[in-house]
């Protein structure tokens, strides 16, 4: 039999054929079905696989009808409008419930100490592979994984130092200013009040901090990057909210896709410019006073240190990126804490009372400062309430890659987790039975007592290096080796925590010491644990001990009779 060209083609063509037939029916149909009887079996439960669409469909109405209703202000119970189709699932299935995103599972994680597992394990449970069009939006560190998340988050984090922030209080005072001066313009001119939106005022209020914290210009200068910003969400939400996402669409020249990349060009241009004249700036040894300057200054040095490595240091790409993550988070989920903070403060004016009495006891006529900020208890309590009812971060997301046990839960590989994040601060039997009331006093005592359980306030993510708050405190968790070695040797700088007094009534000694008065107890100390001393206590330690068991022995035999 003679083998011919085209019987080879023929063969390798329908080889070809048949694998990506089978891949795609794998994927269709018979890795969603297998991975749907090992969660019923691990005790979750859902709705059966619907092909390719899977919940989607149902998910996407279900948004469409809980946001064509207008809002009820008399209530702080907002998860059947923000989360419906959790909202629906959990009062179908129980909080231990999966979905379907098309054929991919989205298993909801109900359990704090879960969360808490998942987070901390960032290696293990890593952020899903994001829609495409994300890329048009934002990126920066929070779409990073692993090493090259910890390299941008090292070179970012000097600009984030309390010490840095302190400086920055300033400018915050001057456009928190400028804004009620508008406002006070406007109650003049009519017969002493008038109806304000204050929505428009906080988003110039937020920006033009950012502008002024962050690249050292003012709104006007970065107001062209927040339209820019705004529309492209607006666009991006169009297209995502879509029934399901068809791949490769993003590249067909549609109106709405030109438009898409061209505001991407423009903000990557506009932020280009920023950041040339800052480097310029930084070479002749000025303009390193914000966070971007702070940050190229950085760079440089990790550049000066280690070469201008791709994996080691930031690309200008990289440094565009975080300025849009920059601009993006901190102006929405600021904007959105003053918005929803000023309506509950509305809603509830004992404690709109109770602030300004506090806020004028501390600062009186004076500009507000860092250190006049920390003592203020009661507007802390409003502010963590506020963030607790309306936390920025409504759901995290994490997959895993491969088989993997989390508490008592052993999860296959390619599961979607959900961390409904708003459902853990209005759970009733973890907040108590006003879960979804605004009661601020329940932070009174820090947010440790406020709860039911550790891990249940997370309104920012939670992750390795986490904090809590012990009273007015944050308290920061530390669990990276190299750090905890770090902090414990430099015992010059990282002190022991003030004690309670009454401690103080129980022993003290050389535990409680700090700096030269625990260096000279030390030195006192030493002599009486050095090792030949300790060699000549032997025989004493020895005839003790053998005294206590003869006494021990004796004890026993008398209770024999």
């Amino acid at each position: 039999m003679e083998v011919t060209v085209s019987s080879i083609v023929t063969s390798i063509a329908l080889v070809t054929l048949l694998t990506c037939a089978w891949r795609v029916v794998n994927w269709v149909w018979l890795r969603p079905k297998q991975l749907e009887k090992w969660l019923r079996e691990q005790g979750f439960k859902g709705n059966p696989y619907k092909v390719l669409y899977g919940d989607t469909k149902e998910m996407t109405s279900m948004t469409r009808e809980s946001r064509s209703k207008p809002m009820d202000t008399s209530s702080d119970d907002i998860i059947p409008r923000v989360l419906p189709s959790h909202h629906h699932s959990v009062h179908l299935h129980g909080k231990d419930y999966f979905q379907w995103l098309g054929p991919i599972p989205q298993v909801n994680i109900a359990n704090p100490k879960l969360i808490k597992e998942i987070l901390l394990n960032y290696e293990i449970f890593q952020k899903p592979v994001k829609n495409p069009l994300g890329k048009f939006l934002v990126r920066g560190v929070i779409s990073l994984e692993g090493d090259k998340w910890a390299m941008h988050r090292n070179i970012l984090n000097p600009a984030f130092h309390l010490e840095k922030l302190k400086h920055i209080v300033p400018a915050m005072c001057s456009s928190c200013s400028e804004m009620i001066r508008k406002w006070e313009v406007l109650v003049s001119s009519t017969k002493g009040s008038c109806e304000v939106d204050v929505q428009p005022y906080l988003d110039n209020l937020t920006g033009d901090v950012i502008s002024q914290t962050a690249f050292g210009s003012n709104y006007e200068e970065g107001k062209r990057i927040f339209q820019l910003q705004k529309e492209q969400i607006d666009i991006i939400i169009q297209l995502v909210t879509r029934s399901i996402y068809i791949p490769g669409w993003r590249f067909l020249p549609t109106k709405t896709n030109m438009r898409m990349k061209a505001i991407y060009r423009e903000v990557g241009d506009l932020l280009s410019n920023i950041i040339n004249k800052r480097e310029r700036a930084i070479k002749e040894n000025d303009g390193d006073n914000d966070l971007l300057g702070i940050l190229l200054k950085t760079n440089l040095k990790e550049i000066q240190e280690k070469g201008n490595k791709k994996n080691i240091t930031l690309t200008t790409e990289d440094v565009i990126e975080e300025c849009k993550l920059f601009y993006l988070a901190g102006q929405e989920t600021t904007s959105a804490l003053l918005v929803w903070a000023m309506i509950l403060l509305s809603k509830h004016q004992k404690w709109q009372a109770l602030a300004r009495e506090e806020v004028l006891a501390v600062f009186g006529d004076k500009k507000p400062d860092s250190d006049g900020l920390n003592q203020l208890k009661t507007m802390t309590m409003i502010l963590y309430e506020v963030l607790r009812l309306y936390p920025p971060a409504v759901v995290l997301n994490r997959t895993t890659h491969k088989k993997t046990k989390v508490g008592e839960l052993v999860l296959p590989p390619g599961v979607e987790l959900s961390l409904p994040i708003l459902a853990i601060h209005h759970d009733h039997e973890i907040w108590g039975k006003d879960a979804t009331e605004f009661k601020p006093e329940r932070f009174s005592d820090g947010v440790t007592k406020a709860t039911k359980g550790p891990g249940t306030f997370i309104p920012f993510s939670g992750g390795k290096h986490y904090f809590q708050w012990m009273g007015p405190i944050p308290q920061v968790n530390i669990s990276d080796p190299k750090l905890i070695k770090e902090i414990l040797l430099n015992y010059e700088v990282f002190q022991k925590t003030g004690q309670n007094p009454l401690g103080k009534l129980l022993v003290r000694g050389v535990l409680m010491l700090d700096g030269e008065k625990w260096v000279k107890h030390r030195n006192l100390l030493n002599p009486a644990f050095h090792l030949e001393k300790l060699k000549a206590v032997n025989p004493n330690l020895g005839f003790c001990l053998n005294k206590i068991g003869c006494i021990y022995y004796e004890t026993l035999c008398l209770n024999e009779f």
